[in-house]
């Protein structure tokens, strides 16, 4: 081999090292970087619509140029959300919007949409060959996204291929579920059209395996429920008026899977973030928004502080980030115009928007830095 060839090949030696400990440098300077959230850039908020007017909607409100447009979802997508959405959760870069439907129509779907757009960017139908399943919730566990419904099943999503990979069946009337101790805890509700439910149980999944190992007995008619951060979820049960039973905010241990209280309080919504947690209280004679103490299980001061009066509460959520609380108001359930007010941690509002009817639950949009 001539020294002219070996130097070469000593060159080229050389600069592959050189390649690849740059490569290597380059791989962990990426993975060393972290996204921070700097602030809230803008907040969706899901509108549910009248039933059977095909009208629901995310509105869009950006926070540094103080406008809102009621109906960004068809804005961006050309299209219309759909009949009856009624949940809208974030996980990672995408939020999962549950459009219901309503009976006898196939109008049921997921849409899973970008965050950072609010661009479609796949709907997964849940539609028999004459009606639809009536999906309620969403819930996430471990890159899995878990749809509740009114057929009695809980559907199971892949959140990287966004296509369903399991379901499992329960009992009809399937309402909100949440996640808690690596299991999920779904409200079977009494719902009038299906006589074929539990009607007052919370079925519990172990995701590990995906299969139900028991049902927790609570008050009749329960719809909604949330995690603390201390492993206990607290679900509501409605008066569901055919038997007139008394509501009450039930706690469930997920260290036990049984019921360790019962609080006698009627209540519309619920949001729990960590510890921070609120309620709607006594919706239709003196409505107002109390702080949950997660521990006691006692009702705490007003969230509002300020006078600010809530026409209809239709919904709380509370920006993970900020702990700001943002107020859904369904205005005496105006069909076109709703109202949405962020509460700072001083029970004070910060700024308001007008959505479309019948504003429910809230997504927030954020700022990022790297570091």
């Amino acid at each position: 081999m001539s020294k002219f060839y070996k130097k070469h090949i000593l060159i080229i030696l050389a600069a592959t090292a050189v390649s690849i400990s740059a490569c290597k440098k380059d791989r962990s300077e990426i993975v060393e970087k972290k996204q921070i959230i700097t602030d809230t850039k803008g907040i969706y908020m899901l509108c549910e619509g009248l039933m059977g007017n095909n009208n629901s909607a995310i509105s869009y409100y950006d926070v540094a140029t103080k406008t809102a447009v009621a109906d960004y979802y068809k804005q961006v997508n050309g299209v219309s959300l759909g009949e009856t959405a009624n949940d809208l959760e974030q996980y990672g870069s995408k939020m999962y919007c549950v459009v219901a439907g309503i009976q006898g129509t196939k109008q049921s779907f997921l849409d899973i949409i970008d965050i950072k757009t609010c661009k479609s960017l796949k709907r997964i139908p849940f539609n028999s060959t004459t009606d639809g399943y009536i999906p309620r919730f969403v819930a996430f566990y471990k890159d899995k996204a878990y749809v509740s419904r009114y057929d009695g099943k809980v559907s199971r999503i892949d959140t990287a291929s966004m296509a369903v990979d399991g379901e499992i069946t329960l009992s009809e009337g399937l309402e909100q579920l949440a996640v808690a101790n690596g299991k999920l805890y779904v409200c079977n509700s009494s719902h009038p059209y299906y006589q074929n439910g539990a009607k007052n149980k919370v079925s519990v999944i172990d995701l590990a395996t995906f299969t139900k190992t028991k049902d927790i007995a609570v008050n009749n008619n329960p719809v909604r429920i949330q995690a603390a951060d201390n492993g206990d979820l607290f679900v509501v049960c409605w008066n569901d008026y055919i038997i007139n039973n008394n509501p009450s905010l039930d706690r469930i241990s997920s260290a036990t899977d049984t019921k360790i209280a019962s609080y006698n309080y009627d209540l519309g919504a619920i949001a729990i973030n960590g510890s921070t947690a609120y309620l709607s209280k006594d919706i239709y004679s003196s409505p107002d928004i109390k702080a949950l103490n997660t521990t006691s299980g006692a009702l705490g001061a007003s969230l509002i502080t300020d006078g600010q009066v809530i026409n209809t509460i239709y919904g709380i959520t509370i920006n993970p980030f900020s702990k700001e609380v943002v107020v859904a108001d369904a205005n005496n359930y105006n069909n076109s115009e709703g109202l949405t007010y962020c509460f700072g941690t001083d029970g004070k509002v910060k700024f308001s928007f007008k959505t479309a009817g019948l504003p429910q639950h809230a997504v927030f949009n954020y700022n990022y830095k790297y570091e």
